[in-house]
């Protein structure tokens, strides 16, 4: 049931349910459900790593984004103007 899962948990990259199944790893007694978890915790790791990438590009694409607004943002002043 915990490979079905992790193997669930990679196909949606749900790094929820990932830290979860990590958390929670059982004893495998058999050489295949072994190797299978094996290759699994692989391509886990491997999606974690492309997705702290993509999180990474995504936070500075925002930032620029709030760099750029800021620079087009008006000044105003906190003095009260009474000549214009």
């Amino acid at each position: 049931m915990w490979l079905t899962n992790l193997k669930i948990a990679i196909v949606e990259k749900n790094p929820d349910a990932l830290d979860k199944l990590l958390d929670d790893i059982p004893t495998l007694s058999k050489a295949e459900d072994i190797e299978m978890a094996i290759y699994l915790l692989r391509e886990a790791a491997e999606l974690l790593h492309t997705l702290k990438d993509e999180t990474e590009v995504s936070m500075g694409k925002i930032k620029k984004n709030l760099q750029f607004l800021r620079s087009t943002e008006i000044k105003t002043s906190s003095r009260l103007d009474i000549k214009s």
